[in-house]
């Protein structure tokens, strides 16, 4: 049975006694004044297994990291048949609290929410309910050159459309009403009103202003609510119990989760996420306290950026998205097949294709909203899954934390 074939969960199903089913586990006291949590799986289970040599070999990094950047809290996952598979939470659940984080916490997973959509889209493909050639003024006549601008180019970002998080009103209404409820159509009034960055498949710009468009060709298509679309042909095969999509008016996180703190407003950062170095010092110090953000409202980035998960279900998530039980094994090859390099100079540049990106080996996502950080990657052939979150984003220095997490992790998987 090949990957494409798997059916849907069944990754998860190892038999007892396997390496998935004995996680070596432990805790890193970072930033942390109360004890360190106890060891946990990756699948949620106590573990007393030997501390794989990869996490003892970068765990100084994973230190450093968590100071240098400022992070409060933060959880990395790793499974690996051959290395061993481990998980680790740094950090506490609020700022100078005592109450470490927990591996079963729920945080905002930004833009990997992109890659339900991007799945959703390509389900319909493959039902015959839409094309990837289809212009998508079949469907929304009023975007402009949308006779132009084909569904795919939407999923792989070469639309030209400008992206509507930039525009500066967003912006300030999210500093100063981040309760908000913003609709679908007023944000793709707001992306659609400015001029577009390159005609359609002649560049790539990364614009949320895509996603939100398939968003409501979703809605258009299915004839339900989108989170329902998600709950029922992502969620529900997968077994992903911890992860949801919240309705437009619901900003609540369930139960339990960390705090999510962002150091910058959203209009100080509309050009550059990097503060200013006094900024970034005080806040390496821990003597500038940083703006909770975990009640604000994030209708604004919807089917670009809306969604909660755990770490746990993230992992089973990205293994499935890129092994491919949820599309036809014809076009699952395709998604795969569409990941180019960002840099046509560098085949090792950072990849992305039909809401699916590529680390080195690695495929999956990011994701970002202010206050938490998330990666998402899966590598197919070693079958090594690697995911992290913080909550705390972006860091002071403009980096996305997770992401660096990830980073340090996978070059140190993959030193040998």
């Amino acid at each position: 049975m090949t990957a494409l074939e798997r059916p849907c969960g069944s990754r998860r199903h190892r038999p007892p006694g396997s390496l998935a089913a004995s996680i070596a586990t432990t805790a890193v006291a970072v930033l942390v004044v109360a004890p360190a949590p106890a060891n946990a799986s990756p699948h949620g289970g106590a573990s007393r297994s030997e501390v794989p040599a990869y996490a003892t070999a970068v765990r100084p990094e994973l230190d450093r990291l968590m100071e240098d950047l400022a992070v409060t809290g933060a959880v990395v996952l790793v499974r690996s048949p051959e290395l061993g598979d481990w998980a680790t939470t740094m950090g506490t659940r609020t700022w100078h609290g005592t109450e470490p984080v927990r591996l079963a916490d729920h945080v905002r997973i930004g833009s990997n929410t992109k890659t339900w959509t991007a799945t959703v889209i390509l389900q319909l493909v493959d039902e015959g309910r839409i094309d990837l050639d289809d212009p998508v003024s079949r469907y929304r006549p009023d975007v402009p050159n949308g006779e132009n601008i084909t569904i795919a180019q939407l999923l792989d970002m070469s639309s030209g459309l400008a992206n509507y998080t930039t525009d500066l009103e967003l912006n300030e209404q999210m500093d100063s009403n981040p309760g908000r409820v913003w609709n679908p159509e007023e944000l793709l009034a707001i992306g659609l009103a400015e001029p577009p960055a390159f005609p359609p498949g002649e560049g790539f710009l990364y614009s949320n202003t895509n996603y939100v468009l398939l968003g409501v060709i979703i809605e258009q298509l299915t004839g339900i609510p989108v989170e329902q679309a998600f709950q029922e042909r992502i969620f529900d095969p997968l077994e992903l119990s911890e992860t949801s999509f919240p309705a437009l008016t619901d900003s609540s996180i369930p139960e339990p989760h960390p705090q999510m703190y962002t150091f910058g407003t959203n209009v100080e950062t509309i050009d550059s996420l990097v503060l200013p170095p006094e900024v970034q010092a005080a806040a390496r110090a821990g003597t500038l306290e940083p703006m909770d953000v975990t009640d604000a409202n994030p209708s604004w980035g919807w089917t670009a950026g809306a969604g909660i998960s755990t770490a746990p279900d993230l992992a089973d998530y990205v293994e499935e998205l890129v092994d491919g039980c949820l599309l036809s094994p014809q076009l699952q090859r395709q998604r795969i097949a569409s990941v180019q390099p960002l840099d046509p100079d560098d085949p090792a540049s950072p990849g992305y294709g039909l809401g699916l990106a590529s680390f080195g080996p690695v495929y999956g996502h990011t994701g970002e909203l202010p206050g938490t950080n998330s990666f998402m990657g899966h590598d197919p052939v070693r079958d090594i899954t690697v995911v992290t979150w913080t909550s705390t984003a972006p860091a002071p220095n403009g980096d996305g934390p997770a992401v660096e997490l990830a980073r340090a992790v996978i070059e140190e998987l993959y030193a040998d």
